[in-house]
């Protein structure tokens, strides 16, 4: 019987070789008791690549031309020759083996640990992998398992040999291999196939790769499909070549690719035996929010059993009647965008009974960059009315201890939380606009997806980054987001009785909406103008795409916000509805200015475009330091309409009309940067008002209104439009005129800090909070841009109102400007 180094035999009869590992002599012995006919049944050799070549005790060692082979394709350059003894006996062999393999334990040893730290990473968890080990399921020795142990030998692995299928089984269940070959190429000795569904069987396996050694196709013959071996529990095939090479290469690949995979979910166990053990309740779904986990503090919260809850829908669960109705499109609206959400929702645990969580959800991206699963993580909050709900959930699950310490670490967080404002508040020496900042839910609801402005600190100014924790007002849950316009709640459908009217108070409708005008005023504006009917799309889906933009305005702002927007929208529907106006432009116009009203400022980091480009941001860089900003808005809000078809307004026009609307709503917003500003108001002028002019001359204008047969004219027409409707501040009532003036203040107030904290150029130094007259600084405004722009604008489209409140609040900065009052009022006025 053939020997190898350091021997002994088992009580099972499987025979080991020594190792490192096993003993602390590599070359120890153990003297074998052997009957001449008492062949060991069950029998493999184990070892390090390193201790010897592989070998059988009914076969020996490889031959001397095989080892030679072996070492001139690995390039050692050293064999044992051709002479090698072959002694008969036990003794004799013995020696050899030890003798001949010396050389190559050195060899071998270092390379194992050369990758015996071998370091991987999944997330942020650092991982060292130990070397691999390989098992070979071989019945005879031959040069496929040679090519494969001395690829083992190469690679620093650890190899063992087993020659049936017991001991094989035995092998793998005591060292747990990561790779297993198979030898599939004759079924006279075992059954591979069984062999590998035995091994598949146990635990240990879920984590190994196992390899099937099938024959090379012959050429008359078809080659054999991998789905039998797929379903027997393989993972590869490899047709037979004993190429040390072709081995070795088998072997990495599978070591960077499944092993390395497999490692890694190994490690994953880790982390959910941390979530199995966390107090926290967490719940993770995919990203059509099917139940894909929930931690045993979920259970012992809600009252379920996981197996109630995994691969069930998220709308299947019975839900809470205390939330507002719209709370579950605002939430997925935020988190569709892969922004994190948080806030206070109630659920209803099985029992029925409603418990207020504070929840946290956070967007998993996955590969190709969408949204894969979402981790909700929630606790109890501790308020008088859940406290009986908190008893009643811990002592469910056995452990009222827990409730008075998650209890007591809840209040402290909700003591230290704040309800962050914008940068541009802080500091604010202008009491009289906090004062304006009403208390309402609008934190949670305008969570917005990031400002993509990453440079120089710019992202922080976005106000999407904040979480805001403070304890809201129960009290407004009353609010329902309506479906159509009709199902608007009556505190704002009286309101809006009143939005045809210039008066219209957009600051009463921005309180009674907690700071979300645009829906409900879009809806009702753009109802009156029957877009929905022009773009053949449904209420449903104007209103979801008014909640992705208005979702996308910073509430942070103190004045580039949703309620801009709206105000915007409203001066374009007003300006509209004007006879001439609504004479020279086709329903295709009038529906492209309502949009791009409602867009214009999307996304506005509360800066001016000269702020990003001495800034060097990102959007200044991309968009070449030319009409950043409104460039960024106009690419934003087709991006975010088009994206989701829950919310795309366009998606059953055809395609030259989009392409005709999308051409007028950029054109429209781009001409609202201000460098080109006295650029479109000559034009305006030549082209629309001198004509006007002329026609009124000759008292035939009627029967030609201007701009309809002249696609150019109806360009300036619209961008003189909006334009107005942008800056119309100054025209409009006095409060809402003075609210105005306070709120852009405030935020060039916040520029210039901004500006010389990170020793930029001061863009507008008169907007130094310490020294600015803000009548001064209105009373320039109106001279240099306002008063000959509604001049043009009115003598168009007849505007005597709002003439007349552009004379009185000009009149107020002036009187204020004289008392050298520097402030929005006189002390005894405010």
């Amino acid at each position: 019987m053939g020997c190898a180094p350091s021997i002994h035999v088992s009580q099972s009869g499987v025979i080991y070789c020594r190792d490192s590992d096993e003993s602390n002599s590599p070359r120890q012995t153990t003297s074998v008791s052997q009957g001449p006919a008492a062949p060991l049944r069950g029998l493999f050799v184990q070892t390090d690549a390193a201790d010897a070549i592989p070998s059988s005790c009914a076969s020996g060692p490889p031959g001397a031309a095989r080892v030679r082979r072996a070492r001139a394709e690995l390039g050692s350059g050293s064999s044992t020759g051709s002479g090698a003894p072959t002694a008969t006996t036990c003794r004799g062999r013995r020696r050899h083996c030890c003798t001949s393999a010396e050389a190559e334990t050195q060899t071998s040893y270092s390379s194992v640990k050369q990758v015996s730290s071998a370091e991987v990473h999944i997330g942020p968890m650092r991982l060292t992998q130990d070397p691999i080990q390989v098992l070979l399921i071989f019945a005879k020795e031959d040069s496929q398992s040679d090519g494969f142990w001395w690829a083992c030998d190469r690679a620093g692995y650890r190899c063992n040999i087993a020659r049936t299928p017991e001991s094989a089984l035995e092998c793998f269940l005591d060292k747990h291999h990561e790779i297993i070959v198979i030898d599939h190429r004759q079924t006279r000795n075992f059954d591979a196939e069984a062999v590998c569904r035995s091994i598949r069987a146990t635990n240990p396996s879920e984590h190994t790769v196992i390899l099937a050694v099938v024959s090379q196709a012959s050429g008359d013959h078809e080659e054999a499909s991998v789905l039998p071996l797929l379903h027997a529990g393989f993972n590869r095939r490899f047709m037979e070549n004993s190429s040390i090479i072709a081995c070795y290469n088998e072997l990495i690949q599978i070591e960077h690719g499944e092993v390395r995979s497999q490692f890694k979910l190994r490690a994953c166990n880790s982390v959910f035996t941390a979530l199995d053990h966390c107090h926290e309740a967490i719940e993770i779904t995919s990203d059509d929010h099917v139940i894909q986990y929930v931690n045993p503090a979920f259970e012992r919260m809600m009252g379920y059993h996981k197996g109630e809850l995994l691969g069930k829908e998220l709308a299947e669960l019975p839900k809470s009647d205390k939330n507002r109705a719209d709370l579950l499109d605002t939430i997925n609206t935020c988190i569709k965008k892969g922004k994190e959400w948080q806030g206070i929702y109630y659920a209803r645990r099985k029992s029925g009974d409603s418990i207020q969580q504070h929840v946290k959800i956070t967007p998993v991206i996955g590969q190709g960059g969408k949204i894969r699963h979402f981790v909700s993580l929630k606790k109890l909050c501790c308020t008088t009315d859940n406290n009986k709900q908190i008893h009643k959930v811990h002592r469910d699950s056995g452990d009222n201890s827990q409730t008075e310490s998650h209890s007591f670490r809840y209040k402290n967080r909700r003591k230290e939380s704040i309800d962050v404002k914008s940068i541009s508040s802080r500091g604010s020496d202008a009491p009289s606009l906090q004062n304006r900042r009403y208390p309402s839910m609008a934190r949670i609801h305008s969570m917005t997806i990031e400002a993509p402005i990453t440079k120089d600190g710019l992202r922080r100014l976005s106000g999407n980054e904040y979480v805001f924790t403070k304890n809201v007002h129960q009290s407004h849950s009353h609010l329902v987001m309506p479906i159509t316009i009709n199902d608007v709640p009556p505190c704002i459908a009286q309101l809006l009785d009143n939005e045809e009217s210039w008066e219209f108070n957009i600051f009463e409708l921005e309180a009674v909406t907690h700071k979300r005008p645009l829906v409900y005023l879009g809806l009702k504006v753009f109802s009156r103008f029957g877009v929905c009917e022009f773009l053949r799309c449904s209420e449903t889906t104007l209103r979801a795409w008014l909640q992705v933009i208005e979702a996308n305005y910073h509430s942070s702002n103190a004045y580039h916000n949703s309620t801009h927007a709206a105000d915007v929208l409203h001066a374009t529907a007003f300006f509209l509805g004007k006879e001439r106006v609504k004479g020279s432009l086709d329903q295709l116009d009038e529906v492209a200015a309502l949009i791009a009203a409602t867009v214009h400022d999307v996304d506005h980091p509360g800066r001016t475009n000269s702020f990003l480009c001495n800034a060097g941001s990102e959007l200044a860089v991309l968009y070449n330091d030319t009409a950043v900003l409104e460039s960024h808005h106009t690419a934003l809000a087709f991006q975010l309409t088009v994206k989701d078809s829950k919310c795309n307004i366009f998606k059953n026009i055809d395609r030259n009309r989009y392409r005709t609307l999308r051409q007028a709503i950029i054109d429209m917003v781009l001409a609202t940067e201000m460098t080109k500003h006295f650029e479109h108001v000559n034009k305006f002028v030549n082209s629309i008002n001198k004509p006007l002019a002329a026609e009124i001359e000759d008292s035939d204008y009627e029967c030609n209104p201007t701009g309809k047969n002249f696609p150019e004219n109806q360009i300036l027409i619209k961008r003189m439009m909006i334009k107005c409707a942008d800056v119309a501040n100054p025209c409009r009532p006095l409060d809402l005129c003075i609210e105005w003036a306070g709120r852009i203040s405030e935020e060039y107030f916040a520029q210039t800090d901004e500006e010389k904290r990170q020793g930029l150029p001061v863009v507008m130094p008169v907007f130094d909070r310490n020294t600015c007259s803000i009548p001064k600084s209105q009373i320039s405004f109106i001279d240099y841009f306002i008063t000959d722009m509604f001049d043009a604008w009115d003598a168009f489209a007849h505007l005597p109102a709002l003439m007349q409140h552009l004379a009185d609040n000009y009149k107020h900065w002036k009187t204020l400007d004289d008392l050298k009052c520097k402030s929005l009022r006189l002390p005894s006025d405010s």
